[in-house]
């Protein structure tokens, strides 16, 4: 892998940890749910005139677009609304790689290495840990719909594998088309026609830079540079990148919006990051210690 390589998967890192701040500063300027169609509107819009469709089923596209865009962000967007802080989240979302291999297993019989189930173990121990400092800065409610967003992170994987070698700027984009009509329906039904009136009649700058980064930063250069590492050096080599995620996000949480961990919650932080690791990369260095080729 080039230095080029490599500093573009490390803007990738710090693009999507930084997201969690500017989510924060969009709750502020929008009601979630409004929220995360406009994010999906603006992703798809122009660039859906562009790209052609990836080749793959219209029911993988409404699939992915509905578990990943409708479920998993509305999720994120109302746990981080009710009580998430954005570096909690940014850690606790990355649940999904545990819940990922749960469903590999279960969906396609691949069976979890020993290194995987000792890091989720220990990352859920983690979790556990952070439960355990809920205060004014955070609920238990967001607690729960963060990490649900996680496993809904994890359902849309499994179809994102379905979906084969496509290339996932292109993929995200098309999937984009699918949530901003459902996500404006519920919206309507859920926080009201007024309420989304009386955002978009007050959009501030700070508003509509939220929106920009989100879909433009976050998602088409996010996971356009992703994608076009993965077909270069494979899965193996770039996932471990995704790691400094929720480390990014919790210092940007600090220092941009004051955000103070504490010793436990930084313990539980540590375990949940800690397992991360083993699930991650644990199989490869095993093998490597072996002396055998990584099945991963």
């Amino acid at each position: 892998m080039t230095l080029i390589d490599i500093a573009l998967l490390l803007l990738v890192a710090i693009a999507w940890g930084f997201n969690f701040v500017v989510i924060k500063v969009g709750l502020e300027n929008f009601p979630p749910i409004l929220f995360s169609a406009l994010r999906f509107l603006f992703a798809a819009v122009p660039l859906v005139f562009f790209l052609p469709r990836p080749a793959v089923s219209w029911r993988i596209i409404l699939g992915i677009g509905l578990v990943l865009g409708v479920v998993k962000f509305s999720l994120l967007f109302i746990g981080m609304d009710v009580g998430m802080s954005a570096g909690l989240a940014s850690l606790l979302l990355q649940s999904q790689a545990f819940f990922t291999v749960v469903l590999a297993a279960v969906f396609y019989g691949t069976r979890p290495r020993p290194a995987q189930i000792a890091g989720i173990l220990i990352a859920f121990a983690g979790m556990a840990v952070i439960a355990t400092t809920v205060d004014a800065s955070f609920t238990y409610l967001g607690l729960a719909l963060v990490i649900a967003a996680g496993l809904a992170w994890a359902f849309s994987n499994m179809l994102t594998r379905k979906a084969g070698n496509v290339d996932m700027l292109a993929l995200m984009v098309w999937v984009s088309l699918v949530p901003p009509i459902p996500l404006a329906i519920i919206s309507l039904a859920t926080e009201g026609l007024d309420r989304d009136i009386a955002a978009l009649q007050a959009l501030s700058w700070q508003g509509v830079g939220a929106v920009a980064y989100i879909a433009y930063i976050a998602t088409i250069f996010g996971f356009g540079v992703w994608g076009l590492m993965i077909r270069k050096h494979g899965v193996a080599t770039v996932a471990p990148f995704s790691l400094l995620v929720p480390v990014f996000g919790m210092s940007f949480s600090a220092l941009a919006l004051g955000e103070s961990f504490g010793a436990q919650r930084l313990a539980g932080a540590a375990l949940v990051v800690c397992g991360l690791i083993l699930t991650v990369l644990g199989p490869r260095l095993l093998d490597r210690l072996r002396g055998s080729p990584s099945a991963a």
